[in-house]
């Protein structure tokens, strides 16, 4: 065996042969070679069979994260140049050209795309990377100056500034990593609308690009209808809504910046701001008042932040997805349209129904599934990594 390796408890090789791209600590049974943080180890079942390459995280409960499988790879350069060829070339073939200066998709979805912990989303002619894991913060510097070669963009932010990266003993990092990245927010466009993204102080990397074909086919149902966006950030729903004609809109949301870009994007559009509603408010408290006021809309929203941090918080989580998703129903008006999601990777799309359906009954309405979200064709999800599918939706008619 390498000077630096780890061997498996027996049995616990299952899910490497099945090519998931997570070790917790409960599988190792021995360390060899002492490796640190974010190094490349030999994995190998107990009986000695070879079974990848993946990066060391001696702190993290997910002890370690493939590179590879079965095939014994330099992790270095020249592997994270073949890998960013690899997603540029999957993102091309499916429409998202990074040559394209106002577009906007992910370009590396992170274990999906074979860079475990990273993420790489492209905003206009910037790029903004967000990495949680050791290994992909190894080789950082590699991964920024390819991307820099590789899509000639004007800068490279980092904002690695999630929390998730204590879990790894890795430090909050957000800095330009490459060229010129703007104080000010980036303008993109996103079928058809401009928006303005903060991609220094925006949510996750600036902005939710996964809901990117949620907001255009749900945005469609908004003609003549009075819309409520909740949890609505910077407006995204709401501007697709008024892009197809809905008679009104009203957006809430906690934050009063993201409602201040919200209010500059319907200007920017030119929208007619007199339909449009912007509430600084909590959304449960919020549609409590509206329940109570026998005030109805014609399409509700539901896009909440996630719920369910951890598989102690399932029960919790579901009960707050019950409770919004009836409160909303009640508000509902005679064939209404609910578009309800849940980011929450814990929560699988049957459940996520389930209590869906649970609510419809506690309402008093016969709920009809029009259609399914998922994540769009730049967030990619491999088959052998289930976890990867966080984001479901539903679109409903209530009756």
């Amino acid at each position: 065996m390498p000077m630096k390796a780890v061997v498996l408890a027996p049995g616990k090789e299952k899910s490497a042969l099945r090519k998931h791209p997570w070790l917790f600590s409960g599988a190792i049974q021995k360390v060899m070679g002492s490796p640190e943080s974010g190094d490349s180890v030999e994995v190998y079942a107990n009986n000695g069979t070879f079974l990848g390459i993946a990066a060391y995280s001696p702190e993290s409960q997910i002890r370690c994260r493939f590179w590879t499988f079965k095939e014994k790879a330099e992790i270095n350069r020249e592997f994270f140049s073949d890998v960013l060829d690899k997603a540029i070339e999957s993102r091309r073939s499916r429409g998202f050209d990074i040559n394209d200066t106002k577009s906007a998709f992910r370009l590396v979805n992170a274990e999906n795309d074979g860079i475990p912990g990273c993420i790489i989303d492209k905003y206009a002619d910037i790029y903004c990377a967000e990495i949680l894991a050791t290994g992909a913060d190894k080789f950082r510097n590699d991964i920024f100056e390819l991307l820099a070669e590789k899509t000639h963009c004007r800068g490279i932010l980092e904002r690695s500034d999630s929390d998730v990266r204590l879990k790894e003993g890795l430090p909050i990092r957000k800095e330009v990593a490459y060229g010129d990245v703007p104080k000010t927010p980036v303008e993109m466009i996103e079928n058809g609308i401009k928006f303005d993204v903060d991609v220094w102080n925006g949510h996750k990397t600036g902005y939710y690009l996964d809901q990117r074909d949620a907001r255009f086919e749900v945005g469609r149902y908004g003609k003549g209808k009075r819309v409520l966006n909740c949890f609505s950030y910077t407006g995204g729903f709401g501007l697709f809504a008024l892009q197809n004609g809905a008679s009104s809109v009203t957006e809430i949301d906690v934050s009063t910046d993201a409602l201040n870009i919200a209010r500059s994007l319907i200007q920017k559009n030119g929208f007619d701001s007199g339909k449009v509603i912007l509430k600084e408010a909590d959304v449960f408290t919020y549609l409590r008042s509206c329940r109570d006021s026998r005030e109805t809309f014609d399409l509700i929203v539901l896009d909440p932040p996630k719920f369910i941090e951890s598989k102690a918080h399932l029960n919790k989580g579901a009960r707050g997805y019950k409770d919004i998703n009836l409160l909303a129903l009640k508000l509902l008006a005679p064939n209404g349209i609910l578009a309800t999601f849940s980011c929450s990777g814990l929560m699988e799309m049957d459940l996520f129904q389930k209590i869906v359906a649970d609510a419809a009954v506690d309402a008093n309405r016969e709920v009809q599934i029009i259609k399914r979200f998922g994540q769009p064709a730049d967030h990619p999800v491999k088959t052998t990594f289930p976890e990867g599918q966080y984001l479901k939706g539903l679109l409903l008619e209530a009756r």
